[in-house]
């Protein structure tokens, strides 16, 4: 099974006039410290919504020049038992490149469709193939 994990992270920026500045700094710095090693995770800008009134506000907090943004890290993990399993190899992943900052996973979906078609219709002939070679190998192993 493969699924697509929305992780967000706390992402603090120093120096920044505004919320804006803050976000597009916060998203440089993030892609900075995840490629090349994970050019795959896309990056967005995070939903905050207001505990008391339910409205949504700016992603970024801005007090005394610092800011703290919230960012989403969406990565795709394939071939994962669980939700539970892909949600804890993404932060992994993220964890290791992003030192320090904080991390929460959001969400976890369950991908359905092209990749589970593709593997139906292209293992077949190559489990068929693997089923031929397999007991060939094991015969040698034995003898």
């Amino acid at each position: 099974m493969d699924c697509r994990v929305v992780v967000e992270a706390a992402v603090p920026v120093y120096d920044v006039e505004s919320s804006d500045e803050a976000v597009r700094i916060a998203i440089s710095k993030t892609g900075d410290m995840l490629n090349p090693d994970l050019n795959y995770v896309e990056i967005n800008m995070g939903e905050r919504h207001c505990p008391h009134c339910g409205e949504e506000i700016e992603p970024a907090f801005v007090a005394a020049d610092e800011s703290l943004v919230a960012l989403e890290l969406e990565m795709t993990v394939f071939n994962v038992e669980r939700e539970e399993h892909a949600s804890r190899i993404a932060r992994k992943e993220i964890g290791q490149r992003l030192e320090n900052i904080p991390l929460e996973v959001l969400a976890v979906e369950v991908i359905e469709g092209e990749n589970d078609e593709a593997a139906d219709g292209g293992g077949t002939d190559e489990e068929t193939e693997d089923d031929g070679v397999l007991p060939e190998f094991d015969e040698l192993m034995e003898g």
